[in-house]
């Protein structure tokens, strides 16, 4: 029986015109996480199960990791996801660098999950953290990196926003003001991040399983009515949130002097599922009405360090896989035309015997910096053309036998001009193609 030539299930084949789009978005990506001083860093693809179980949650432990046990009786698995290896891999350094530390990676992950839209089971996603004191400047800061990342690819305000929460005051809600218990807090940490999954009778009924009192219950309902920063302003003097837990007041006042608080938006439904997050939470999400979805979250964690028995070590960061924001590029019409590759000239000859000085010329030009395709073998002008247009190059050039002498004309496809050149111009061809 014959082998399939599909990929496994959730994962892609990247073809030339697909991995094409996918460098436009890693390339971008460098280029917004460098302006910021963030350094490139990556770790291996498999890591001790161990790991995971630490911190990552039951339910990617239980039914999403691929994990097996190695020759040596090792329990490892697939990286599904990279914040518990930078915690690593920080945990084992921060005390020889400076802080903060400022890292971003594009990590391969893989997860077992059910293939949909926006969704994989193999993913690249863009990760940035900062590791230092705990400060709303390094959450302001992570906000500011996503947010530069989003206008490169020529999004704005009207295309996409942050929805943002905050754990520490979601935590002080829970235990404080409605006198929760551990495990009463956790329960209803997990129905508010299922909250605009469930149908309201669903929701109140796994309300009901939690056991709050009728003004626990009111309470809590007010709470999810939170959908703008006034509102949390005025529900957080309402039970006394103090802002040493989270100086909100100054974080909204720089995101509005930085122009930034027109992103913003307060969603008291964001908690995230994670279950290291101890501060700022958020999602930034697509605002076309056909892809209303997050499409990338994050917050900032405080105790992940302790889990490698360091010292506390508060890091803030988010990850944006490659196939939701391709999905957000393109819905908004923000995906450049990758069908055919990039090449600044395009080589041939019509006459035979020509294949040295073809390959001559397009080491020349190449060692000028050009990106040259060729073609050795004899070939009509048609078919030359043909080619030339198929390769995606900016100029094709024909070599010639002429009084003796190979020369090479030129069209530069860019403005239509042709010009006839001695194979030694190598300098003056190459002026001539890039003219625009």
């Amino acid at each position: 029986m014959a082998l399939s030539k599909k990929p496994y299930k959730g994962c892609r084949d990247l073809f030339p015109k697909e991995k094409r789009e996918q460098n436009f978005l890693f390339d971008t990506m460098h280029l917004a996480a460098k302006q910021f001083g963030y350094e490139p860093y990556d770790g291996p693809m498999l890591e001790e199960v161990e790991l995971y179980r630490a911190k990552s949650g039951q339910e990617l432990i239980n039914d999403q990791i691929y994990s097996f046990t190695d020759r040596g009786k090792r329990e490892v698995a697939i990286r599904p996801e990279m914040t518990p290896t930078v915690a690593r891999m920080v945990a084992g350094v921060h005390r020889e660098i400076p802080k903060p530390i400022r890292w971003y990676s594009i990590p391969n992950l893989m997860r077992y999950e059910r293939p949909q839209k926006g969704r994989l089971r193999e993913h690249w996603q863009f990760n940035v953290d900062i590791f230092g004191p705990d400060s709303i400047y390094h959450e302001i800061e992570i906000l500011q990196v996503a947010i530069n990342l989003f206008n490169k690819f020529g999004a704005n305000e009207n295309q996409f926003g942050i929805q943002i929460n905050n754990r520490a005051f979601v935590d002080f809600f829970f235990n404080k003001t409605l006198g929760l218990d551990q495990d009463k807090a956790y329960a209803l940490y997990k129905l508010v991040d299922r909250y605009t999954k469930l149908k309201p009778e669903a929701f109140e009924e796994q309300l009901n399983e939690i056991g709050l009192n009728n003004e626990g219950s009111e309470q809590f309902k007010k709470y999810l009515d939170i959908d703008s920063i006034d509102k949390f302003k005025s529900f957080a003097g309402e039970i006394s949130f103090s802002s040493e837990k989270w100086d909100f007041e100054n974080f909204f006042t720089t995101l509005e002097k930085l122009n930034l608080l027109n992103y913003v938006e307060f969603n008291a439904s964001i908690v995230r599922g994670l279950d290291y997050y101890t501060g700022l939470v958020f999602e930034i999400f697509d605002k076309h009405p056909e892809n209303r979805r997050a499409l990338c979250g994050g917050g900032a964690y405080a105790g992940l360090m302790s889990i490698f028995g360091e010292e506390k070590l508060p890091g803030v960061g988010f990850g944006l896989g490659d196939v939701t924001l391709k999905d957000f590029l393109e819905v908004h019409n923000l995906m450049p035309d990758f069908s055919t590759p990039q090449h600044d000239l395009y080589v041939a000859a019509e006459d035979d015997n020509l294949e040295i000085d073809i390959l001559n010329l397009s080491t020349n030009l190449r060692n000028l910096g050009l990106n040259i395709c060729h073609h050795t073998a004899k070939a009509k002008f048609k078919k030359i053309i043909q080619a030339a247009a198929k390769s995606g190059s900016g100029a094709v050039g024909i070599l010639q036998s002429h009084e003796n002498q190979t020369q090479i004309k030129i069209k530069n496809l860019n403005n239509n001009t042709t010009e006839t050149f001695k194979l030694s111009e190598s300098e003056k061809i190459k002026l001539f193609i890039l003219e625009k």
